[in-house]
């Protein structure tokens, strides 16, 4: 049963910039539900709208089947949201934050006084309940963002970029508790850009780029429509390798790179014998070349052109310094 739907869903700002495109998918009840793409691609501005944080301009959402539009308030009685930014108070303890949040959701003081161990001891922060949030470190209050965000038993939390900007050992405890609480039936919706973060994590991927869903379903499924195998080729003569390989037989598609030729094949290990062989009968030199099974860059790249590793720009926060420029002009 969806827990999520959209139908056609649009974010414009300004009457000119499209954050988010006419997209439509449903995330189904108790999966851990992705969504995949660089800065800049519509991801927090759907979070955004389905957490009734900003208008829907077209298009229509449904959260736990309520209609975020009609029903605001009732939508906000079934989510959880740990936003991108940290947003626990600095000078208040762990204890004071979460009483503050169950206050904002008018939760009882003994529901509360009762959530609070319990949670803190699930995201295992109970020996610091009475400390200043001043003195966590960055995965500690992302931990305690989450323990806020399960106060009041939401049907799903929304995470924004959950892990962004933590060490590796971080990284992996947030991912510990993401599956300990999924795996108790909340329903999870993130968003992320990195790409083992998706793989690992997620039962179902929704890949989006300037504000469009070009890809969406299982991490095995997304790279199985690559069809094989990926070689990266680079040769002392590109152009002459390039237009020699793309019509052999074993050479399902080929995608020049900034770091090389990208060669799909059926069997990557038979393959480079032949590329070999093939850069020999035109005086061409192979100056290096690697075998990789198919990941969800490689995805990313057969849907947009372009590899996320080397995606920048946030165009959200490009389009606000611009405005920002024209108003300081008039």
């Amino acid at each position: 049963m969806p827990i999520v739907e959209t139908n056609n869903l649009t974010k414009v700002y300004g009457g000119k910039f499209t954050a988010v495109d006419h997209i439509s998918f449903q995330v189904e009840e108790g999966e851990i539900f992705g969504f995949l793409g660089p800065n800049g691609a519509g991801k927090t501005t759907t979070v955004h709208m389905l957490c009734t944080l900003t208008e829907i301009t077209e298009g229509e959402a449904k959260v736990a089947g309520i209609d975020v539009r009609k029903q605001p308030d009732e939508v906000r009685k079934k989510i959880g949201l740990v936003p991108q930014d940290i947003s626990v108070d600095d000078e208040l303890t762990a204890r004071e934050n979460m009483e503050l949040h169950g206050k904002l959701y008018h939760m009882p003081k003994s529901l509360i006084n009762k959530r609070i161990p319990e949670l803190l001891e699930v995201v295992e922060l109970t020996e610091w309940e009475n400390a200043l949030v001043k003195t966590f470190s960055g995965g500690m209050r992302r931990r305690l963002e989450i323990a806020e965000g399960l106060m009041h038993r939401p049907d799903i939390l929304f995470l924004d970029e959950p892990t962004l900007g933590l060490d590796p050992t971080s990284r992996a405890s947030i991912w510990e508790y993401m599956r300990s609480l999924n795996k108790e039936g909340i329903t999870i919706f993130m968003t992320t850009h990195y790409m083992d973060e998706a793989d690992k994590l997620c039962d179902r991927i929704a890949i989006i780029d300037y504000g469009k869903i070009v890809g969406i379903g299982t991490p095995e499924e997304l790279k199985g429509m690559l069809g094989g195998d990926i070689i990266t080729v680079n040769a002392n003569d590109r152009e002459a390798f390039l237009n020699h390989i793309k019509n052999l037989d074993f050479v399902t598609e080929i995608l020049p790179q900034e770091d090389g030729i990208r060669i799909t094949v059926n069997r990557g290990e038979t393959a480079i014998p032949k590329l070999f062989r093939e850069a020999n009968k035109i005086g061409v030199d192979i100056e290096s070349i690697s075998l990789n099974r198919p990941t969800l860059d490689d995805v990313f790249i057969k849907f947009t052109g372009r590899s996320l590793r080397e995606e920048k720009t946030d165009r959200i926060e490009l389009f606000k310094r611009m405005m920002l420029m024209k108003r300081r002009r008039k």
